[in-house]
């Protein structure tokens, strides 16, 4: 089904930016609204219920499982993330650009549902850069970082499937190519159409 409204979709191995610059275009963009995930996992640093993630425990992830609440899920180092079908076909039903910060496999679920879905990865620009920037973070003991940085392979390979691919070297530069990236696709025609059908209408355009 074609909505109005867009949906983005940004991964990236953890450590590589992805919650900040989201962050950081989501106070820039007005006509950006961010979709909140569900969690199995504890909360960290200042996060708080309801804004960062929605926490559950295991036993509640899989009832909503159970009752196709989740439009994808994964499981990432050990804990579970999934995303509210509902929240989202509301929102972009209702003509707001939603982005997503979630997991390469969610990612690609969700292109499969929605096809029009913009995915976006954020590459860290060396392994060294990336280590460094999870061990100053300073929330993760040794050998989780270690188990991070081995899970990165992975997902890093996945940028492939992607249509758009940031180096997150400089946080200003990567904003930018974010920034550019939403409008970018605001302004393609099939969106535009979408978003707004009366002067498509009205030009007899189809």
């Amino acid at each position: 089904m074609d909505y109005p409204g867009n949906l983005f979709v940004v991964a990236a191995p953890s450590g590589a930016g992805k919650s900040s610059l989201v962050k950081a275009l989501l106070e820039l963009d007005s006509h950006l609204v961010v979709s909140i995930s569900h969690t199995t996992r504890a909360p960290r640093g200042q996060e708080q219920e309801g804004r960062e993630y929605y926490f559950i425990d295991d036993a509640t992830f899989r009832e909503k499982i159970s009752r196709g609440d989740f439009l994808e899920h994964a499981e990432v180092h050990g804990n579970r993330y999934g995303t509210s079908r509902a929240e989202v076909e509301k929102r972009i039903a209702g003509g707001e650009d939603v982005i997503l910060e979630i997991d390469y496999q969610g990612a690609l679920q969700i292109k499969q549902i929605f096809p029009n879905a913009v995915l976006i990865f954020i590459l860290p620009p060396s392994w060294d850069e990336l280590a460094q920037r999870l061990t100053r973070r300073g929330e993760d003991h040794p050998e989780v970082i270690a188990e991070r940085l081995k899970n990165a392979r992975i997902e890093v390979a996945q940028a492939r499937h992607f249509d758009f691919v940031i180096i997150n070297a400089l946080f200003e530069t990567a904003l930018f190519d974010l920034k550019a990236i939403v409008h970018s696709q605001r302004l393609k025609y099939a969106a535009l159409r979408r978003s707004k059908p009366s002067v498509f209408a009205a030009l007899n355009l189809d």
